[in-house]
């Protein structure tokens, strides 16, 4: 894995699949706003992370499992992965036998099939392809308020966008672009609304964003 800097967060992916927009505000101006349904996300996710090994004969389970991909220059961690002997899996330190690994997304609220969270998902399943030389067919969404686990198939479509999303964050970050608004209904949901203004004119939104970082003395004169 080269230097750290050239990465960028595989959870990233599900943003830019979102909203490109979104996207680059977080990654190029460092912009986050907490609301109810991030801060619930966030409490769920620190309830279950604790980065540990959980072994039960030929099966184990390995929870905050750090993931990377040379190819796609992303990192992240993986929730869970499930690992259970297979003669014809892959070797990792914490087991002496060959496994088959099945990754595991932890996710808040109802059950539904988000597109984003299965892009998010499958990255982690190439990274861990990548680094240990093994083919992962599937994985799973756990939503945890509904205690329920959606199988997720790694099609090459799927793999496919993931590639395409990978490539376009790259090309985010080394542009510093942000993309102009695009508004929809999912904007109504977004944290960054309020920062964003996706129903404003550009030339509008520019005027109020200076006004702004003058209000709080980033603008020299």
């Amino acid at each position: 894995m080269r230097d750290d800097t050239d990465y960028l967060p595989l959870s990233w992916l599900s943003q830019v699949d979102y909203c490109p927009r979104r996207a680059a505000l977080l990654l190029n101006e460092r912009v986050w706003v907490e609301s109810v349904d991030t801060a619930r996300g966030r409490a769920e996710h620190e309830r279950v992370h604790d980065r540990r090994v959980e072994r039960r004969g030929d099966a184990l389970k390995l929870y905050e499992y750090t993931v990377f991909s040379d190819s796609m220059a992303i990192w992240g961690k993986c929730d869970c992965i499930e690992a259970c002997r297979c003669e014809h899996g892959c070797h990792i330190r914490a087991a002496d036998f060959p496994v088959a690994l099945y990754p595991i997304e932890y996710k808040h609220g109802s059950v539904r099939r988000e597109n984003s969270y299965m892009i998010q998902l499958c990255a982690q399943a190439l990274c861990l392809e990548e680094m240990l030389n093994t083919t992962i067919p599937c994985g799973a969404l756990f939503f945890i308020s509904a205690h329920r686990r959606m199988e997720v198939e790694f099609t090459p479509e799927l793999r496919a966008t993931v590639r395409t999303r990978a490539a376009t964050l790259r090309e985010l970050r080394e542009s510093m672009r942000v993309p102009p608004a695009s508004y929809s209904a999912k904007c109504k949901r977004c944290s960054l609304r309020e920062y964003c203004m996706p129903k404003v004119k550009t030339s509008a939104k520019g005027y109020c964003q200076r006004l702004t970082q003058e209000a709080a003395g980033e603008v020299e004169f």
